[in-house]
Order: structure tokens, then sequence, then C-alpha cells
């Protein structure tokens, strides 16, 4: 196949513009900052946590608890959205409607505050499965508008498109909240605009990216059965792919690791560091800055030394992260880390994600591939995030919780090298 004319790719690669706003905005800065301020040991009402079935919850032990259910209610629809897409050809409007749903659940965190806690959570929730639904189809465009060898650029770009755009809303909200008397209002003002700002955005995307032909629908009755069915097919081929069998391993993973630092890292800096507000959107704007180069810089490594090679030295500088992440005491320890972090993570998601479209088989079933990979990873998520809440309930210190990744990322790098050594001897076999 060739490659879909420039307009699609940018068009494509808007969609990390418009949406990256929540990553960043949302989850990793201006509503953990708000969250803690709220809810905190500072608030007498929450002084011996926050009261939630039946129990107290520490503050950041609770949110890590809604947002892996979140991520769990995704694991579940995730099939039968795809299933549907695939059959009847309408990736994107399932694309547009969580999209729309992300947003709305953003601009509404307007209305959060101490008296509203469970509204702030479920929003915060509702945001996540928004963000994470839409993704799902957003990704399984990547093999139908890229050509094998334009992947891991083309996926770069989409990500960097995604740092950048949240970036500029991070400094808008970062302006508000040092022109704004009310620190508290300007916090809440940022949240409504990152929900415009998503769906705005997005629009460029939805114009853009093609409709399927009919001729490459598929036509059955049961779609909510055939999910979980085509899901069964998936496993069955990936089974018979050892390379991609072992980097699915690897992934799952190492994305515990991953993807529970990007969620939990300000939260850290809040609680073991006590840092303020404008320091934490500083750092946050560090870490997407350097996420620009990482990703770029890694696909260029991928392109001279391969894909399983470039994600094993990435996941080795993840475990170097978390270890130098549990001594840390002083601020400056944290922005060097932040900058480290910046670096592997915008490498490490655009290489996975390239990694995983090269290794997959040529199928018009795209949606339900990725289906099987946003999976993987979501479960993925929901252990990693609980396994982090958890430890942090049981022992009230937070740097517990960092040894815990540290074994995934272990775990993730011994099945990066079983995949590297498989792949080795299947080049041998193919020359010999």
């Amino acid at each position: 196949m060739q490659t879909a004319s420039k307009k699609v790719i940018n068009g494509w690669a808007m969609y990390d513009w418009a949406n990256s706003v929540y990553n960043l905005v949302i989850t990793t800065t201006f509503f953990p900052a708000y969250y803690a301020e709220i809810t905190g040991p500072q608030n007498t009402a929450f002084k011996s946590g926050i009261p939630f079935l039946g129990r107290n919850f520490v503050n950041t032990e609770l949110k890590d608890y809604v947002l892996a259910f979140g991520f769990l209610v995704i694991v579940f629809i995730s099939p039968i959205l795809s299933s549907i897409a695939d059959y009847k050809g309408n990736k994107k409007n399932f694309m547009r409607f969580f999209c729309y749903m992300g947003a709305l659940s953003c601009s509404l965190m307007f209305f959060f505050d101490e008296n509203n806690i469970t509204l702030g959570l479920l929003c915060f929730m509702t945001a996540g499965i928004g963000f994470y639904g839409s993704q799902v189809f957003y990704n399984s465009y990547l093999p139908e508008i890229a050509a094998e060898h334009d992947r891991d650029r083309i996926s770069a770009r989409g990500y960097s498109y995604g740092y950048i755009g949240s970036v500029i809303m991070q400094l808008i909200g970062f302006a508000l909240v040092m022109l704004m008397k009310d620190k508290t209002l300007a916090l809440k003002i940022t949240f409504l605009l990152v929900g415009i700002w998503w769906v705005c955005f997005a629009q460029i995307t939805f114009n853009r990216l093609p409709i399927s032909p009919k001729s490459e629908r598929k036509q059955r009755k049961n779609v909510l059965a055939n999910g979980f069915h085509e899901l069964k097919i998936v496993w069955a081929q990936v089974l018979r792919l050892p390379v991609l069998k072992r980097f699915l391993t690897a992934f799952f993973f190492y994305s515990m690791g991953v993807q529970t630092v990007m969620l939990v890292a300000i939260d850290f800096g809040i609680k073991i560091l006590k840092l303020e507000n404008q320091n934490l959107i500083i750092t946050a704007v560090i870490i997407q800055v350097v996420a620009i180069a990482g990703a770029i810089g890694m696909s260029r490594l991928s392109a001279k030394y391969g894909n399983i090679k470039v994600l094993i030295l990435t996941v080795l500088l993840w475990m170097g992260v978390c270890i130098a992440a549990y001594f840390i005491t002083t601020e400056m320890h944290f922005y060097i880390i932040a900058s480290l972090v910046g670096l592997v993570m915008g490498g490490i998601q655009s290489l996975s994600r390239s990694t995983y479209s090269k290794l997959m088989p040529e199928t018009k079933d795209t949606a339900s591939f990725f289906s099987f990979y946003d999976i993987t990873e979501k479960l993925a998520i929901v252990i990693g995030l609980f396994s982090f809440g958890l430890i942090e309930g049981l022992t009230h210190n937070m740097r517990n919780s960092i040894l815990v990744l540290v074994i995934f990322f272990v775990l993730g790098l011994l099945w990066l090298l079983l995949a590297a050594v498989k792949e080795k001897k299947q080049l041998n076999n193919k020359i010999n």
C-alpha cells in the first residue's frame, strides 16, 4: 500500500494535538494539583481521608482506584466497539462519540469543588473513558493510512503534535493561574478550555480521515458477540507469530510501569516534595517538550538499530528513572527525573505503537487488532494503578509504590530480550 496524502496524515496527527491536552492538563497537572488542594490533609473535612463506599481512603489512593475502574470499563467495551466499527465501517463515528464524551467531561469539571468530590471523580473517570475509547479507533487508522516503512515516522509525528498542542494549552492555563487573583477559578476555567480545545481541533481530523469503503465492511448480525469473537481470532493469530507474542507480553508488563508513572508523577511531586502548583506546571511543560525530542529520536534510532533493540534500551532507562525516583529528596532531583521521563515517555509510546503495526499480519480488521493492543495496555494500567494505590494505602508512603513498578519493568525487559532473540533467529533462518 501507499502512504496517504500529506493532508490526511496531518489530519490524523491533529487528533493527537486535540486530545493530548486531556492527558497533560487534566491527568498529569491541573487536575492532580486542584484535587490535592481540596482533598489534602490541609482540608479538615478530609483529614482522616475521603469517605467513599463505607471506608476512608487516602486521597490519591482513591483517585488511582477510580481511574483504574475507568480503564476496566474500557477493557470491556472496546471489543464491542471495535467489532461494530469493523463490521459497519463507522469507526470515525465512534471516535467522534468518545471524543465528545471526553471533552464534555473535562468541561464539566468546572463545577468540581470540595462539596462535589463524587462529581469531580466521575468526570475524571468518564474523561478518561472518552480519551482512551477514542484512541483505539484513532490508532487503528495508522496501518490504513501509512505504508509499513512510514509508520515509525508518522506515529512519532502524531505524538509530537500532541506534545506541542498540549504544551500550548498548558501555557494558557499557566497564564490564567499567574494572572488571575482567584487561582481556584483559574484552574476551573482551564478545565473548561480543555474540553473546548479537544472538540474544536478534533474537527480537522474528522473532516480529513477517510470512511471505510462499503466493499471493505463486513456484515454480521450479532456484532456484540462478534467483538469478543474477533479478539479470540486475533489472539489465535498472535499465538502463531512468536515475535509478536513476545513483544505483546513485554508491552503488557512495561506498560504497567510506563502508564502508571505518567499518571501519578505529579501526585508524587505534590506529596513527597511538596511542590507548588507553578512548579508542577513547569515540570509538566519540561516533560512534554523533552518528549517531542524523545519521540523523534527513538524513531530515528529504530530505523538504524531496529525497534526491539531500541525498546530494550528505553525500558532500561525507565528502570533507572524509577530507582532514582525512590531516592530523590530535592526539587532539583525531581526536575532531572522529570526530564528523563519526558525523554523516554514519547519514545516508548510511539515506538510501541509502530512496532505493533509492523509485527501484526496484514488485515482489514485493523480496529480489532488495535482493540487487542489497547486492551492489553488498559489491563496493564488497571493492574499498575491498582498496585500503586494499594501499596500507598497500606504503607501510607508513595515511595514504596515505586518499587512495584520496577518489578513490572524487569518483567517487560525479559520478554523484550526473548523477542529480540526470536526475531534474530527468524532472520537467520530466512537468510539460510
